[in-house]
């Protein structure tokens, strides 16, 4: 069963995002590798904008074990594209985000997928529980 795209009121942080040139492929349009890299932006920008990541010194750090992506739309160089970001399940060591991608003036999702992270311990690499302050930010685009 095909999932169905959502919408932009269901996501609660948005971020721009200016498509590349180089990201268009053969086919002319964004090829399918960029819709990860879009993801990792969003959930990054949005922990470095809370002031709950410091990628350089941070006791805990999180690393993706877990990505998808559905398309639904094409979308090409030179058009705008904005990232929804919510939360969907939130554990001890754990984050589960989805992302929804959205061409400019568009309520329906070009692409959306999820990303988890594991937060890990920077030194040791093991499982560490997120921060407290994170896990509030994280909480505030929980549904």
């Amino acid at each position: 069963m095909r999932p169905e795209a959502k919408k932009r009121s269901d996501f609660k942080h948005f971020h721009a995002i200016t498509t590349r040139w180089m990201d268009n492929d053969a086919y002319g349009h964004v090829n399918n590798v960029v819709y990860y890299s879009w993801f990792d932006t969003v959930v990054n920008q949005f922990l470095v904008a809370s002031g709950v990541l410091d990628i350089e010194h941070g006791k805990v750090i999180g690393l993706v074990i877990e990505t998808q992506c559905n398309y639904f739309a094409s979308v090409a160089f030179p058009e705008p594209v904005t990232a929804g970001l919510r939360v969907t399940k939130l554990g001890n060591s754990s984050v589960r985000y989805e992302v929804g991608i959205f061409r400019e003036g568009e309520e329906s999702a070009s692409a959306q997928g999820h990303f988890v992270h594991v937060y890990v311990d920077r030194e040791s690499r093991r499982p560490a529980a997120i921060p407290e302050p994170m896990r509030a930010v994280l909480q505030a685009i929980a549904v």
